[in-house]
């Protein structure tokens, strides 16, 4: 079941059960003994494996902002990219922590539950806004990967994405949103991932395939190549663009409001089991990301724009491996949608209708809403940058690091607020509040006085 409700006696036990922990002596949630095995939770029986959720979580993570890394590391340079993306690696594991511990003293495993557990009614409402705000930003993705197959010769009878997006919503979409649990979709993100890996391997052919100066490039771009340091790799960077790499970056790695659902579906669910899952999740697409950026950058360097693959279409627009890889992006980011839909519904789910239990007639028609409204956003997005950019410096600094850690501080109550625990919980909330607020300042700043805020263009 979709809900989860529990008698205050079912929080009283788990609480006391809790308490008997010392966050300082938990690295990242080792679990306690599992004993007789009752469940820790009751409101729900999980049979998926460890392997799937794996898959799901990180085609969860994934789905967010790896056309765009390459760019970022062009504005930041080498060092500091992997500086930032490690860092911000480390605080969203971190931060899965604080939610997984706020899920264990109270026993809910809904975020927007323990929204209302920490503020009531406004803190639930609040927690299901910035999913929602999130995980719609992440399905306006297929926009860009949908762009690159209709400007393909053989897709000329498109005047725009349209009416491909709505047929691949309703036949591809549209049947796996309507998955009564998140668990089924393992196999449909384990092939999301394997698409992203073939992408993967073919960034890293194209560095030794492609010459730098570009001489496949356009007139326009060959009468820059006399730059100085066109083709030379910078390690540390600063210019009017770095203003959204660190949104870019943290949008990459939000998979937060999967983490519950996934922890609700998990076979044998525990602490230190749900966050090898994270753990796992995270440090494979830094993988990917770091290799994905670098391969990237190091194959265009200044050339390097918002979105890799158009860099690609400059040197040959009929590479045949380049189209292959644009059709599995495509694929790939199709096959995530359902999985960032999933939290959407649930969170309308525990809005609308708390205290009902599953029924099929609700479960599909809050399917079919969501995919109608957001394609109709998803239609008119204009540009990746402002995705990533713009949802990045909003949902991602709350859903990674505000609602965690006051999540944390209000609901772990055997903890005081001198205590080391609760100490690093605040920073890491204020931390998530100058991150948005410097990361919307520069953004702003940019559009007011940007010349040109495209860089390369689309």
């Amino acid at each position: 079941m979709e809900l989860q409700k529990l008698t205050n006696g079912h929080h009283q036990d788990f609480q006391h059960l809790e308490e008997g922990e010392s966050p300082e002596q938990e690295e990242f949630l080792p679990h306690k003994s599992d004993g007789g095995k009752p469940p820790q939770f009751t409101d729900f029986e999980g049979k998926t494996s460890f392997g799937m959720s794996v898959f799901n979580l990180s085609n969860a993570i994934m789905g967010s902002g790896i056309l765009g890394l390459s760019y970022a590391m062009s504005n930041t340079g080498i060092i500091l990219f992997l500086i930032l993306l490690t860092c911000i690696a480390v605080l969203s594991s971190y931060s899965v922590h604080l939610l997984l511990r706020s899920a264990g003293v109270v026993g809910i495993r809904a975020y927007e539950q323990l929204g209302k557990r920490a503020f009531g009614h406004p803190g639930k409402i609040l927690a299901a806004l910035v999913i929602t705000m999130h995980n719609i930003g992440g399905k306006l993705e297929f926009w860009v990967s949908s762009d690159l197959i209709f400007k393909l010769p053989f897709f000329s009878w498109f005047l725009n994405g349209n009416y491909l997006i709505i047929i691949v919503s309703i036949l591809i979409i549209l049947p796996l949103a309507l998955m009564r649990q998140l668990g089924y979709l393992g196999y449909t993100s384990g092939f999301s991932l394997t698409c992203m890996v073939f992408f993967l391997i073919s960034v890293i052919y194209k560095k030794f395939n492609i010459p730098c100066p570009f001489d496949g490039f356009t007139n326009h771009t060959a009468e820059n190549i006399s730059i100085d340091g066109e083709c030379e790799a910078k390690y540390f960077t600063i210019n009017q663009q770095t203003a959204y790499t660190v949104p870019i970056l943290a949008f990459a790695f939000v998979c937060h409001p999967e983490v519950l659902p996934i922890y609700t579906e998990l076979r044998n669910p525990t602490k230190r089991r749900m966050q090898a899952i994270a753990n796992v999740s995270i440090l494979g697409m830094f993988v990917m990301y770091l290799l994905t950026a670098i391969f990237g950058y190091l194959t265009f360097y200044l050339n390097t724009e918002a979105e890799l693959l158009h860099t690609y279409s400059k040197v040959d627009p009929l590479d045949t491996l380049i189209l292959c890889v644009r059709v599995a992006v495509l694929v790939a980011v199709t096959l995530t949608v359902p999985v960032v839909l999933f939290p959407i519904r649930r969170a309308l789910l525990q809005l609308l209708f708390p205290d009902k239990p599953f029924h099929w007639v609700r479960h599909i028609s809050i399917a079919l809403c969501l995919l109608f409204v957001v394609n109709l956003l998803v239609i008119c997005v204009p540009n990746i940058r402002d995705i990533f950019g713009i949802i990045g410096a909003t949902s991602a600094p709350s859903l990674i690091f505000i609602l965690p850690g006051l999540f944390y501080i209000r609901i772990v109550s055997s903890e005081p607020m001198n205590s080391r625990p609760k100490i690093q919980a605040a920073c890491f909330t204020a931390l998530g509040f100058i991150f948005m607020s410097m990361s919307m300042t520069f953004i702003t700043l940019d559009w007011v006085y940007g010349e040109n805020r495209s860089g390369g263009g689309h």
